[in-house]
């Protein structure tokens, strides 16, 4: 991909995280860590447009997806969840998953 050079104007706490994360080997120089925070982004972008429209075909073929089914929805999952965690507890009681 063909790179362009710009100027930007950027907090003196994120050059200083870029540096060190350049420092711990974490990213080639603070372009790339630049580039991948702006890549990330963009992607991260894209996917909450799909996620967008996902919602909203769903909602035109089934009605829309109320606070109440929403709130139930997170019920049961934090239900289910507490019941993997139990199983999960038990297994290391039993000693399944070693030392």
């Amino acid at each position: 991909m063909t790179k362009r050079r710009i100027t930007v104007t950027v907090d003196a706490g994120l050059i200083e995280a870029a540096t060190n994360a350049v420092n711990a080997g974490d990213a080639s120089s603070v372009s790339a860590w630049v580039n991948e925070a702006m890549a990330a982004k963009s992607e991260k972008r894209r996917l909450l447009a799909a996620l967008a429209e996902a919602i909203e075909d769903y909602e035109a073929e089934f009605g829309e997806i109320t606070d109440e089914a929403l709130d139930e929805r997170q019920r049961l999952d934090l239900q289910a969840a507490a019941q993997v965690r139990a199983r999960l507890r038990e297994r290391k009681a039993k000693g399944e998953f070693g030392t």
